[in-house]
């Protein structure tokens, strides 16, 4: 019942309505009207119960000198003015450090909600195979060594080893290939990961929490828990802070004979403008960011953002766009141009679901080229496919294909077959029944910026480095392309998670920059998560701590300098709200503050520091 009535009283519709009220205990008498009771009343139980209940929970329930916290001091002063019947310095004094937990809070209610996300992907179901029939099951019923059964569409339950039938399996989720990857028995499938094409029968190899995708939510969830929520300021000095405020006040009672006073000292000596300086400055820098279409997520992330020395790229979506395209046409026939080669492979693979004949034909529309009907089209999973164009017979596929339809591939074009996979690119071979004629090779496109980033943070002397799912091969062309000499290819999350944690061990301050599902627990790991918001996944944006949502990674070096000023600025907030409170004080005991006044030149403190964290919003950075 009462963390129901906290909960309550801790919204924003009643911290409002405690404001409206604290302002009508202030300027009712001033006006001549005369209220059956004072409306800071409602002020102080409104937002001074949830500081009660924060500290006597912290009292209850905290070990050591954590049990003193600010909470305690506010709850002491309030006490303290009541007792001398001055609400309004009670009510100002509540009123003051709930906007503040307020501010803070917005700036970290979005945690956590990509986990959800992330569990939504577990498949519930499978499809079981025994001896005498097949039938569908919970997931969590599935046993190691059971037979399974996965169709075109669907996603495969457990991790698993393929025993029958071939086709291309949507694995981006766990390594973020931009591409299915072709599977044949014997070969590895994962939990969660998606069948696209033939129908395959599989054995269960790990099953439950042992799966794959099990142990990235469990990973992304141990990161979360390491990542401790930011501590107040503070509460960080109440340890010392409320007792020199007793001890003070205390004191000034004895010597003086004067309770006022000792209840001023209580009143000014509240953190409220020290509780606001973090909050207020990394709300103006969050407002500043998102002008540039860039969400930070949190606060204790801009100061961390401007010590990284070390930023991990993920490739696809992240140093290149994600989207495949036509980069070279070669044909090999002197009676077919390169636009007659591409006309008749787009043909032939018009009725093609894969990704690879689905970009030729959008280059195809690109280009305005029309494309002729196809006869007689037949496709094997992962391998190609085959169809009649003008009575041409085309073969349209990988090597291996082409090789079982009897068609041979001279040296020749297996020298340019091996340098563009060199390159990363996938490559189709196109061959009629008698000889290969030509081939097209597709590659994911490089951000035209990347290049000038990565030099950029050089000159900053951040230390870049490229963190992949993607063969060997396609990592070292793009990295090349982008001026990464650091390559670790292959990966998957858990070795993604192992690369980052050893060079937090070496004491570098690492940033990870990603867009897919499978980057979620090194973004989680790093000290700074940033994922591309436009195009990447919405797990990968919720684990992040920041979103850059044009997908423009040229705005890395503008954060840096943004959290540092943000950091600069928390820093003078914190001094100034120290002075004014010091000499809150000395007034205070010498008699020329009382708890209403100096609850507003507390309050004035409170409001310098927002005006001040305001400046910070339209601050230009080149």
């Amino acid at each position: 019942m009462g963390k129901r009535i906290n909960h309550f009283l801790t919204g924003l519709p009643m911290t409002i309505l405690g404001g409206i009220l604290l302002a009508l205990s202030f300027f009712f008498p001033r006006m001549g009207f005369i209220l059956p009771a004072d409306p800071a009343w409602g002020t102080v139980i409104i937002c001074g119960l949830p500081l009660l209940y924060l500290a006597l929970q912290r009292i209850i329930h905290n070990k050591g000198i954590s049990k003193i916290s600010s909470a305690l001091l506010i709850s002491t002063a309030m006490a303290a003015a009541i007792a001398i019947g001055d609400l309004f310095a009670a009510g100002e004094v509540a009123f003051i450090m709930e906007i503040g937990a307020i501010l803070e809070n917005i700036t970290t209610d979005r945690a956590k909600k990509g986990l959800k996300n992330l569990i939504s992907l577990t498949p519930v179901q499978g499809r079981r195979i025994t001896a005498s029939k097949e039938e569908i099951i919970s997931a969590d019923m599935i046993r190691y060594g059971d037979i399974l059964r996965v169709l075109p569409g669907e996603a495969i339950p457990v991790d698993a080893i393929i025993l029958w039938g071939e086709t291309s399996v949507d694995q981006s989720i766990m390594t973020g290939e931009s591409l299915p990857v072709d599977k044949i028995p014997g070969d590895k499938v994962f939990c969660g990961t998606i069948n696209r094409f033939g129908a395959i029968e599989i054995q269960a190899a790990s099953t439950g929490s042992d799966s794959s995708l099990q142990k990235l939510i469990q990973m992304v969830k141990d990161a979360e828990n390491r990542k401790a929520p930011m501590q107040r300021l503070a509460d960080k000095a109440a340890s010392w802070l409320v007792p020199l405020a007793m001890l003070t006040a205390a004191i000034a009672g004895i010597i003086t004979h004067d309770i006022v006073r000792s209840v001023t000292i209580l009143v000014v000596f509240c953190p409220c403008a020290l509780v606001l300086a973090t909050p207020t400055a990394i709300m103006a820098a969050i407002g500043q960011a998102t002008k540039r279409g860039i969400i930070i997520k949190s606060g204790d992330v801009l100061e961390k953002m401007g010590k990284v020395n070390a930023i991990a790229f993920d490739k696809t979506g992240t140093l290149t766009l994600g989207k495949l395209q036509v980069s070279d046409v070669l044909s090999f026939d002197n009676t077919i141009s390169k636009d007659e080669l591409l006309t008749l492979t787009a043909s032939a693979e018009s009725k093609s679901e894969h990704p690879l004949g689905k970009a030729i034909n959008a280059y195809a529309a690109e280009m305005k080229l029309t494309l002729f009907e196809v006869a007689s089209f037949q496709m094997q999973s992962g391998k190609g496919i085959t169809g009649e164009v003008q009575g041409k017979k085309l073969h349209c596929g990988n090597k291996n294909y082409l090789l079982e339809k009897g068609i041979p591939i001279p040296s020749n074009i297996m020298v340019q077959l091996e340098s563009m996979q060199a390159q990363g690119k996938a490559c189709v071979m196109i061959a009629d029944d008698n000889h290969c004629i030509g081939i097209l090779a597709l590659t994911d496109v490089i951000r035209p910026e990347a290049r000038q980033i990565i030099n950029k943070l050089y000159y900053m002397n951040v230390k870049t480095l490229l963190l992949t799912g993607d063969n060997q091969n396609a990592a070292k062309y793009f990295a090349s392309q982008a001026g990464i000499t650091d390559i670790k290819a292959e990966l998957l999350p858990e070795q993604k998670v192992t690369c980052i944690t050893e060079m937090q061990a070496k004491e570098e301050i690492v940033c990870m920059i990603g867009d897919g599902v499978n980057d979620a627990p090194a973004l989680k790991i790093a000290d700074v998560g940033i994922a591309m918001g436009s195009m990447g996944s919405d797990i990968a944006v919720e684990a992040a701590d920041i979103a850059l949502m044009s997908d423009d990674i040229s705005k890395i070096p503008y954060l840096k300098r943004l959290s540092n000023a943000t950091v600069a600025t928390i820093k003078f907030s914190i001094s100034l709200s120290m002075c004014i409170n010091l000499s809150a004080v000395a007034c205070s005991i010498l008699g020329i503050l009382n708890p209403t006044t100096g609850a507003l030149v507390h309050n004035a403190g409170s409001c310098f520091v927002v005006l001040i964290a305001a400046l910070l919003y339209d601050r230009k950075f080149e």
